[in-house]
């Protein structure tokens, strides 16, 4: 199936109006990433995830696990001051690795989104069957480790992806995915075997490992997220829009940055409509009350 097939498009201002909760403009979700980085992983074709040296890179390694042993534990306290409940972009083997991580998570009702099971194992050029492989094992080890519990929505490590991945993660059961960067709405993706599943914005631009990597710090990030808000603000008056906020506690967590995100969140919640909410919260208002309307839009352009 082409991307084109995949995710058909209708011009933003043709789309049906999508209305938020209590006539807030924007749905925020604020989304850091919970991973665990192998000290010594194995390499293969597809990528090495420590290319700075030869394994183990402890500087890479070290600065990753900071943020399961140190930034998360800032970052929680300041989501619980800002009463904002977190969706975690989660690979699924740090809370096998920090069960008090997720006791923390779980105790603070926060969402998970499934990022894979590491950080350093990716699905490019995988066979269907071993990622469909992978992919239940996302599943199976996180209802072990939470006693049944499910996960709505994905984003492959590293946005590592096949041709397959969308079709696969539906299989699974998945309701969102995060892994196509390409709108400012909800979207829905059509596959293979008809299962719903729709694209809910994730970002690339306002990620904080992103922006880092090229040269930008804390007050970059900060002035990034208020002018990104500020025209979603504008442009949510007449059709709502979705803003994420993607963070690493490796990161964002880090003592000299941690109060830049925390200014600017506060900022954002200052504004009246202003829908804080969980990726699952807003993929399942989405489905529930917008998702009709964009197929029989869609349909009546011939590209459903």
């Amino acid at each position: 199936m082409n991307q084109e097939d995949r995710i058909p498009d209708i011009p933003l201002p043709r789309r049906p109006k999508l209305a938020w909760p209590d006539g807030a403009r924007v749905a925020l979700w604020v989304v850091p990433n919970v991973e665990h980085y192998e000290y010594l992983p194995s390499v293969g074709a597809r990528r090495d995830p420590w290319p700075r040296t030869p394994h183990p890179d402890i500087q890479g390694y070290g600065t990753r696990d900071f943020g399961n042993r140190v930034g998360f534990w800032r970052m929680a306290e300041m989501l619980d001051r800002l009463k904002i409940k977190a969706t975690l972009s989660l690979g699924v083997a740090a809370f096998e690795h920090y069960p008090e991580v997720m006791k923390a998570s779980l105790d603070r009702g926060w969402d998970v989104l499934c990022h894979g099971i590491y950080n350093t194992r990716y699905l490019w050029d995988m066979p269907e069957e071993e990622e469909r492989a992978l992919i239940a094992d996302c599943v199976d080890s996180y209802a072990r480790l939470t006693e049944g519990g499910r996960m709505a929505g994905w984003l492959s490590p590293a946005l590592s992806h096949t041709l397959n991945t969308p079709d696969l993660v539906a299989e699974a059961g998945f309701t969102y995915f995060c892994d196509f960067v390409h709108d400012e709405q909800p979207w829905p993706i059509r596959t293979r075997g008809g299962h719903r599943l729709i694209s809910l914005p994730y970002t690339v631009d306002l990620n904080d490992a992103v922006t880092n990597r090229a040269g930008l710090e804390a007050p970059d990030f900060a002035r990034m997220m208020r002018d990104q808000f500020a025209r979603l603000y504008d442009d949510g008056r007449t059709n709502g829009r979705v803003m994420c906020v993607a963070v690493h506690p490796y990161n964002m967590g880090q003592a000299h940055r941690a109060r830049y995100l925390e200014e600017a969140l506060a900022w954002i919640l200052s504004h009246e409509a202003v829908w804080p909410a969980t990726g699952a919260e807003i993929a399942q208002w989405y489905l529930d009350h917008h998702h009709p309307s964009v197929i029989e839009a869609l349909s009546a352009d011939g590209k459903w």
